[in-house]
């Protein structure tokens, strides 16, 4: 049996990130992926995900934010690919709603940057966007996108020069601990390593059962709107509207023609990603297409391509970042509900820092077990 000093199950977005700090800090490393990644059967793919700082989530986000900006323009300078582009990012609501609320807390508690914008200013600052009468909105100027597919492809290629290794279209069978080494069955055999992070996404439910946190799988669906009729569709900002009807997103046209849109509230539920269909979403076609009538002139009313993707949800929609609680060698990110693409490189720092030191100096405890009742 093959030996390493850490296992990474799952290679994704946050396991490639963690794959490539761990080698980075000379560990012998082994990432395992059910599928080949970059590919588009679990969380990380899609083109774009947002990135930003006054995070309506939660201000403890804030300082990880930081962190994670860090990395991404120190991944991009070394290997001089583009991964982030900064477009801006509005974000409107009602003013006692979730969104616009939590941006301007979040912007306060950490002296952000952060513009409070009418109808008119939006009009005015983008022709193409449109602000409901019963609406507020802000405008954070550093926030952008990352080319999704291609951080995985780049933190992939990084985690390999520095010596990790990559065993894909392999599915993980099951696992089992000890004090000094964490055993893992695979479809191509066992592999053994003193320590394994488990950065599964959608199947990390099954990988860590024991735990008795409840993981829910929504499926979500992504759609590409013709943008011929927009004005200045290329030089929009990314933007987030909440409405009662649904929260849609969306990006600027990257590729001269289409507009992704989607929604970030709802979902399907899946029983078993594996089995989970590539079909649109009725509801949240219509939530788009709603959007889009009320708020983006000269946008289609049709899209022309759809994809699916997976959220892995937590009870109260934050991130689990621990260790687990009777194996102080098997570490574990799960349950990302939605918003943890933009985190990969500083989670994979965090935990590195969990299986090397068994702490991290990062602001995690957070997200940590201990907020639910085991």
């Amino acid at each position: 049996m093959k030996s390493y000093d850490v296992i990474v199950v799952g290679a994704g977005g946050i396991g490639t990130a963690t794959m490539c700090e761990l080698a980075r800090r000379g560990l012998r490393v082994l990432g395992i992926d059910r599928f080949s990644p970059p590919h588009v059967r679990g969380s990380t793919h899609g083109e774009t995900r947002i990135i930003r700082q006054a995070y309506f989530e939660h201000p403890d986000y804030v300082p990880l934010l930081w962190r994670t900006y860090e990395h991404w323009n120190e991944l991009q300078q070394a290997t001089g690919a583009r991964l982030f582009t900064p477009c801006g990012l509005v974000e409107a609501g009602p003013t006692d709603g979730e969104v616009v609320a939590g941006v301007l807390r979040a912007a306060q508690e950490h002296t952000l940057e952060v513009e409070q914008l009418s109808a008119d200013e939006i009009a005015k600052r983008w022709p193409a966007l449109r602000l409901p009468d019963d609406m507020t909105a802000v405008f954070e100027p550093t926030a952008g996108y990352l080319l999704v597919e291609r951080c995985v492809d780049v933190l992939l290629q990084q985690a390999r020069q520095h010596g990790a290794e990559l065993l894909a279209d392999c599915g993980v069978i099951g696992w089992q601990a000890s004090d000094k080494a964490v055993e893992v069955a695979t479809s191509k055999g066992s592999y053994s390593a003193a320590s394994m992070v488990v950065t599964a996404g959608a199947w990390a439910a099954d990988l860590l059962d024991d735990l008795g946190v409840p993981l829910t799988v929504l499926r979500k669906t992504l759609f590409w709107y013709p943008a011929a009729g927009v004005e200045r569709a290329t030089e929009l900002p990314a933007f987030l509207y909440e409405f009662d009807f649904g929260v849609p997103y969306g990006f600027p046209v990257i590729d001269g023609q289409l507009m992704k849109v989607a929604v970030h509230n709802g979902g399907a539920p899946v029983d078993d990603p594996l089995r989970s269909e590539d079909q649109v979403d009725s509801h949240e076609l219509g939530v788009t297409q709603r959007f889009l009538s009320q708020c983006v002139v000269g946008a289609g009313d049709t899209p022309t391509v759809s994809s699916t993707c997976l959220y892995t949800m937590t009870p109260d929609s934050h991130f689990i970042v621990d260790r687990h609680p009777e194996h102080a060698n098997v570490v574990f990110a799960a349950g990302l509900s939605g918003h943890g693409y933009k985190f990969a490189p500083v989670l994979g720092e965090a935990l590195a820092d969990l299986v090397v030191a068994g702490k991290s100096e990062l602001s995690i405890d957070f997200l940590g077990l201990h907020r639910f009742k085991l």
